[in-house]
């Protein structure tokens, strides 16, 4: 089963200086037939103005990943921790018992990123935040980025307290890439950059694919792409 939705029929909200799509339910926007897709809550599809973002706020038992598709955010917590990623990379926030934090551009560039919110196996983790570097080199193929599954201990992904990986390729014009799905796993995938083609149907830029009872994802980039996956449970 492949369902597509294009950006527009996502949910929608432009704050001025915040203009985001939600793949799920989230803030104002709310639709019971997209509360999340197994144990992925939240896909933010963010474009946030320069010298502008989000202040301190609080979250809690919640792994959310932010990958950068253009600009720089800026993270600070209220463990002390702070730090920028830039485009292409990807940061890693565990709220666990709870954690308050901010993030923002502080740059003249408009940054555009996906925020992820994905289910913890169990409550009360400790919590924390990590980022990483990620090559840009187009090398058609998937490249693991975030992981929490057990045979991914050692890869240099970083960590995440759910059984989920997040991957990326960065595909050139006229390339095909294929993922193998293990039996019971969901798959969601959006094109950040260039529209695909998923086991034959056409998938539109920034698209949110949602996949169950397919062993294997064939994706054709005629004119590259960069898409995003996230493995699920």
């Amino acid at each position: 089963m492949i369902k597509i939705t294009p950006i527009e029929k996502l949910g929608h909200a432009d704050h001025g200086w915040l203009n985001a799509r939600h793949h799920f339910s989230f803030a104002d926007y709310y639709d019971p037939a997209r509360m999340g897709f197994g144990h992925l809550r939240v896909w933010n599809d963010d474009t946030i103005k320069g010298n502008s973002g989000f202040p301190m706020h609080p979250h809690r038992d919640m792994e959310i990943i932010t990958y950068v598709r253009t600009g720089a955010i800026t993270h600070e917590d209220s463990l002390g921790n702070r730090g920028k990623t830039s485009a292409g990379e990807v940061q890693v926030m565990s709220a666990g018992t709870g954690i308050r934090h901010s993030e923002y551009n502080e740059d003249e560039e408009t940054l555009t990123l996906f925020q992820i919110w994905v289910e913890p196996d169990r409550t009360g983790h400790t919590p924390r935040w990590d980022a990483a570097m990620v090559s840009t080199a187009t090398d058609d193929q998937f490249r693991l980025l975030v992981s929490g599954r057990k045979k991914d201990e050692g890869a240099g992904a970083l960590f995440i307290h759910q059984d989920a990986a997040f991957y990326r390729a960065n595909l050139e014009a006229g390339a095909k890439v294929e993922y193998v799905t293990e039996p019971g796993r969901m798959i969601y995938l959006v094109p950040a950059k260039g529209e695909i083609a998923v086991n034959g149907s056409i998938v539109p830029v920034r698209a949110g694919v949602q996949i169950e009872d397919e062993d294997r994802i064939t994706i054709d980039a005629p004119e590259g792409a960069e898409v995003v996956l996230l493995d699920l449970p």
